[in-house]
């Protein structure tokens, strides 16, 4: 954008200052009423049970003396809690507006860095009039509120071909790098804290179980904290996807983790038969929450075959089958990250196949909208908290917490990609480990989870929950505010902001095409040769299925053609017979009655489709994907080594001796007509 690395002039500065100023005086009125409501809910009401004192004392006295009648009341207590959800939001909002409206600061600090010291300050307005902050970062509030619009958002709109084609990277750093985290950062934290021995310390009280517990809650990247950076430096879509990817499927093994040290930490031991109950357990996590979204997904699809009639509530069932997913999964302690993610990644094709374009929009702006006020609300809390306390802070153990996070990420990251590169064909090079590695952020997960630990199994856990929030400081701040310039000065590959034409896709469905039939003509099964399988499959049976009507059957162009026509001819009948219709796709009535035109010359600057919406060409683009020739299906396959010989091959003599004969028979006949002649 301009605005933001643009010079300013002075007239533009004196514009804009009394704009600043009237933003700046709505947040400091806001946040005084803020406080208020806040202190009137934390305090209990005197005058309310004064009263209440007051007329239990006149029913016993039997003394029924009239009062006027109450014009203006006021019950706070009554909309209490939806009132202060509101102020949550609009302070949220209104901080987001002013974030966008001051381009100079958005360009140098992150959203999240500055919604972090919002919370920080609105605890301290709290403090300083003598009122209890409340536990706004609740861990209920935060895992089934404010985290699953986040995750819905994420999965609805993962783009799935950089994410399946990467797929195999991304879970050897979110499996074996999370474990390589967990087990390095609390190992050596146990270590650190046994030196020594002889000068007794509070941290001479942890055992190995507890450090291990910290380690897996710290070591996990969180999908908030990565979300609002990275949009925000637009890395291009390979890192996103890998960081991304990451901290989405890293909940499995958070999970397990947690769980299992959590579980054994009292106990003092773990066997080998617990390790293997642990492997096992892991399996069910991750495979039954993806097994649970896609269960949800499909019938969210399912359902939307049948609301042609009410379309209004189309985009409820997306929102409520999606909620249900997350619910069902946490309820059996599984991965509600991961049945989000499935879910919403397969429904989407479905659904929007079903449902109206206005539908569909409301799709879209309303999980905007909803993740980025959780999003906001989330780094608020979280400043919030972070006043609240209670604070336990250590030295040793904050500081040696921050370097062994940074090492085990640098370690992991630089040893795994030499192992992936092996198997790679695009390679990751030293710059993208740098930025995989630096982006390695921690959020409101890890504060939530060490919020979750018992304070009568864990006496330490304030000094967990002081060293979380320092890690999270320490990430957000230090390395979210100087990744944009590292990411600069390193000339890392930035995300395209345009779109790709369609005949860019249209080239690469065909490459996808033309190596599912080498990989045929090799007997090579790879994964062209599985996803183009997974196609038919689709296409053959799934979408008959989940799709209403004929559009499971017919053409898509031909459905596309008809759905233009029906439009021209309702825009024909409103307009009165006015309306021209376009020439670039006329209908078929008329080419029969009219004489072909020439048409002028287009312009060598402009695109074939400039004059299409956005959302017609969205159209036409997907239409292009869908359509194009598939490879045909080979029934065997070969390679150079076991060539079959050719059918036609063994009967070539044959042919020739057949062809010589019945040239030989038709000179016969021309020669005898001759010479009966003759004769």
């Amino acid at each position: 954008m301009a605005s933001r690395t643009g010079t300013h002039s002075p007239a533009g500065i004196c514009k804009s200052l009394p704009e600043r100023g009237l933003l700046l005086l709505m947040v400091l009125v806001f946040l005084e009423g803020s406080v208020l409501p806040l202190g009137a809910a934390s305090s209990p009401d005197v005058t309310h049970q004064a009263n209440s004192d007051n007329h239990i004392v006149k029913e016993a006295g039997h003394n029924f003396t009239k009062k006027p009648f109450p014009v203006l009341s006021l019950d706070y207590h009554h909309i209490q809690a939806p009132f202060e959800i509101s102020l949550w939001v609009l302070l949220a909002s209104l901080m987001k507006l002013g974030f966008h409206l001051i381009p100079r600061l958005s360009g140098i600090v992150p959203e999240s860095c500055l919604l972090i010291v919002v919370g920080l300050l609105v605890g301290g307005l709290i403090k300083l009039a003598g009122e209890q902050v409340p536990p706004v970062l609740d861990s209920r509030l935060f895992f089934l509120c404010l985290l699953p619009p986040i995750i819905l958002d994420a999965g609805y709109f993962l783009p799935i071909r950089p994410f399946m084609e990467n797929l195999g990277t991304i879970l050897m750093f979110a499996v074996v790098g999370t474990l390589w985290n967990a087990f390095f950062v609390g190992g050596l934290l146990y270590a650190v804290c046994q030196i020594q021995p002889g000068n007794p310390s509070i941290l001479h009280q942890l055992e190995l179980l507890p450090c291990l517990l910290f380690g897996s809650i710290i070591s996990a990247v969180d999908p908030v904290a990565v979300l609002a950076v990275f949009e925000e430096i637009h890395i291009n879509e390979l890192l996103h996807i890998l960081v991304f990817g990451e901290s989405l499927l890293n909940d499995a093994v958070t999970v397990v983790l947690y769980h299992l040290f959590e579980e054994y930490a009292g106990v003092g031991s773990v066997t080998v038969m617990d390790v293997f109950l642990g492997i096992i357990s892991f399996l069910v996590v991750a495979v039954g929450g993806v097994l649970v979204g896609a269960i949800y997904g499909i019938l969210a699809a399912f359902t939307s075959r049948f609301t042609s009639h009410t379309r209004v509530i189309e985009p409820l069932f997306v929102f409520v089958y999606s909620y249900m997913a997350y619910l069902s999964a946490e309820m059996f302690h599984l991965s509600g990250i991961m049945s989000l993610i499935a879910c919403g990644a397969v429904m989407r094709p479905y659904v929007e196949a079903n449902i109206s374009h206005k539908s569909h929009t409301t799709i879209k702006y309303f999980l905007k909208m909803w993740s980025s006020v959780s999003e906001t609300l989330i780094f608020i809390f979280l400043g919030v908290a972070t006043v609240e306390g209670p604070h336990n802070w250590n030295w040793t153990f904050v500081t040696v917490t921050v370097i062994l996070c940074l090492v085990a990420r640098v370690i992991g990251v630089v040893g795994l990609t030499y192992v992936i590169n092996k198997f790679r064909i695009v390679k990751l090079t030293t710059k993208d480990q740098f930025i995989v590695a630096y982006g390695g952020l921690r959020g409101a997960i890890a504060f939530s989870l060490g919020f979750l630990l018992n304070k009568d199994h864990f006496p330490l856990r304030d000094m967990f929950l002081t060293a979380i929030i320092t890690v999270i400081f320490f990430t957000v701040f230090v390395q979210g505010m100087t990744i944009k310039p590292l990411v600069e000065l390193l000339a890392v590959k930035k995300k395209q902001e345009a779109k790709r034409s369609i005949n860019e896709e249209i080239h690469t469905q065909f490459l996808d095409h033309l190596l599912t039939g080498i990989e045929d003509i090799c007997g090579h099964y790879g994964h062209h040769h599985w996803k183009d399988k997974l196609n038919r499959f689709n296409k053959k049976y799934v979408k008959k299925c989940l799709i209403a009507g004929e559009r499971s059957k017919e053409p898509q162009l031909i459905a596309f053609y008809h759905k233009m026509e029906m439009k021209q001819a309702i825009e024909l009948v409103e307009s009165g017979g006015g309306v021209k219709l376009p020439s670039a796709m006329p209908s078929a009535v008329s080419m029969q009655n009219i004489q072909p035109k020439k048409l002028p010359p287009a312009k060598p600057a402009e695109r074939a489709l400039s004059n299409l919406p956005k959302g017609r060409e969205e159209e036409i683009r997907k239409i292009l994907r869908s359509n194009l020739q598939r490879t045909r299906q080979r029934l065997r396959s070969y390679n150079r080594h076991t060539l079959l010989a050719d059918p036609y091959e063994d009967g070539l003599g044959d042919l020739l001796i057949k062809k010589q004969k019945m040239i030989e028979l038709e000179r016969k006949n021309e020669s005898e007509p001759a010479a009966l002649s003759t004769e």
